[in-house]
C-alpha cells in the first residue's frame, strides 16, 4: 500500500478510554493568503487543540497558572490558536470550557465552540488579544493582535504512514504521540482579516497543509518539515502536483522511549517515494541535523530506502518564526524552545537507485515551507 491513501477515521475524535484522562487531540491548518491592497503574501495558521476532556470544568482550566501548578490541577480546555508568520508574527489564543464545545466525534468530524468551527471541508472563527490582556495573562502563552478567517478546505494528497496510527495501535493507546496528515497537500480558499488588513486565500496559491496529532505526550526532539510550493532547478517548471512531508523525533511505545526517528514522504508529480522506519522491508535509513544559528533555524535531513534517496535542507529566519508552547495533559509545558515557522526556504534533491547507480529525479527549490524544531528541557 502506498502512503497517499485517505483515511478520515484518523481525523476523528481520539481521546477515549484512558486518553480521556491524560490525552489531547489536535487539528492543524496552515496556508498562504494574498493582501488585497498590496499583493503581499503572508503565511497563516489555525489550530484546534483539545486537552484532557475528562476534566470537563465549567471554565477552561489552565495548567500553567501558579496556583494550579502548586495544587497539581491538570489543564482541561479547547484552545483555538490562530496567527501568522513573518515580520509581524504572532499567535492568538482563545480558550473554551468543555461545556461550550459541540462536536461530531466520528468521521467525518466537526467541532464548534462560540464562533469557531472546523471540519474536513471548512473552518472559520476569530481571535483578538489586546496588548494589555497578553501582558496580564502570560499563562495563555500568546501575543496580541486580531485575526478573523473563513475558509473552504480541499485536502488533496494524504500522508498515511501505515499501521503505527492504525486501529489496533489506537485502540490500545500504544504510542505516546500519533501523527496523521489527511491533507499534506491542501487547497484553501476564502478570506483572512489580519490586524486590519484583508487577505484573499486562493486555491492554487494557498500552498496549504492539514494534519493532526493526538496522544498523551510530545516528541523530543520535535521535527517537522513540509512544502508544496516548489520549482524544479533542472527544468524551471513549477511542480503543481508535488509535496513532501517529514516528521518525528523521539516518541515512546508503551512508555518505552524510541530512538530518534523520522517519517518522510515525497509525492513527486504523482509518484510516491516513502521513507518510513516502520516499513523495515524497504530498508529505510535517516540522518538529520537541526540547529539554531544567531539569525535562523536550519534543518538537514537525508532519507534513503531500497529504491530512492532524498536530501532536504530548509532555512527559516527566526524573526519570521514563533516560539510555541503546548501544554501536555499532565500540566507540564515541556518545550521551552519549540520554533515554528511557515516561511522556510531551501532545496530538495531526489534520486532513484538503479543498481549501484544513483539517477537524479529532480533538484528542487522550496518556498513556503512549514517547519518546526524543539527539544524538551534537559535534552
Amino acid at each position: 500500500m502506498g502512503f497517499a491513501k485517505s483515511d478520515i477515521t484518523r481525523d476523528a475524535y481520539m481521546p477515549t478510554g484512558c486518553l480521556a484522562q491524560k490525552g489531547y487531540d489536535w487539528w492543524r491548518h496552515s496556508f498562504t493568503g494574498t493582501n488585497t491592497r498590496t499583493g503581499e503574501e503572508k503565511a497563516f495558521f489555525v489550530e484546534f487543540f483539545l486537552c484532557h476532556p475528562a476534566g470537563a470544568g465549567k471554565e477552561p482550566i489552565l495548567g500553567q497558572l501558579p496556583e494550579h501548578r502548586r495544587a497539581n490541577i491538570r489543564p482541561s480546555y479547547l484552545m483555538v490558536r490562530a496567527g501568522a508568520w513573518g515580520e509581524d508574527a504572532a499567535q492568538l489564543h482563545r480558550f473554551f470550557a468543555w461545556k461550550d464545545v459541540k462536536m461530531k466525534k466520528d468521521a467525518p468530524f466537526f467541532l464548534t465552540a462560540g464562533d469557531c468551527y472546523v471540519s474536513e471541508t471548512q473552518t472559520m472563527g476569530q481571535a483578538a488579544v489586546s496588548p494589555e490582556e497578553a501582558a496580564r495573562h502570560p499563562e495563555y502563552m500568546r501575543r496580541h493582535g486580531e485575526m478573523e478567517w473563513e475558509l473552504q478546505i480541499e485536502k488533496q494528497v494524504p500522508f498515511n504512514a501505515g499501521y503505527g496510527a492504525g486501529r489496533l495501535f489506537r485502540a490500545i493507546h500504544a504510542v505516546e504521540m500519533y501523527w496523521y496528515a489527511e491533507g499534506m497537500k491542501t487547497k484553501y480558499s476564502g478570506r483572512v482579516r489580519w490586524n486590519g488588513e484583508e487577505y484573499e486565500v486562493l486555491p492554487n496559491q494557498s500552498y496549504g497543509y492539514a494534519d493532526k496529532y493526538w496522544g498523551s505526550g510530545f516528541l523530543s526532539p520535535w521535527v517537522w518539515l513540509s512544502s508544496n510550493h516548489m520549482k524544479s532547478r533542472l527544468t524551471g517548471r513549477v511542480l503543481e502536483n508535488s509535496v513532501f512531508d517529514i516528521g518525528g523525533g523521539r516518541s515512546g511505545i508503551f512508555g518505552v522511549p524510541l530512538k530518534r526517528k523520522l517519517l518522510g514522504a515525497f509525492y513527486y508529480e504523482g509518484q510516491e517515494y516513502e521513507f518510513n522506519f516502520s516499513k523495515f522491508w524497504t530498508f529505510p535509513r535517516t540522518k538529520f541535523d537541526c540547529r539554531e544559528t544567531e539569525e535562523e533555524v536550519v534543518w538537514r535531513v537525508r532519507q534513503e530506502n531500497r529504491k530512492a534517496i532524498m536530501h532536504v535542507e530548509i532555512h527559516c529566519r527566526k524573526k519570521d518564526m514563533l516560539l510555541i508552547q503546548y501544554e501536555a495533559p499532565d500540566g507540564s509545558g515541556r518545550h521551552r524552545r519549540l520554533w515554528k515557522g511557515g516561511t522556510g526556504t531551501g532545496r530538495v534533491r531526489l534520486y532513484k537507485k538503479e543498481g549501484v547507480y544513483r539517477m537524479m529525479v529532480d533538484d528542487i527549490i522550496v518556498r513556503s515551507a512549514g517547519c518546526e524544531y524543539g527539544e524538551t528541557d534537559g535534552e
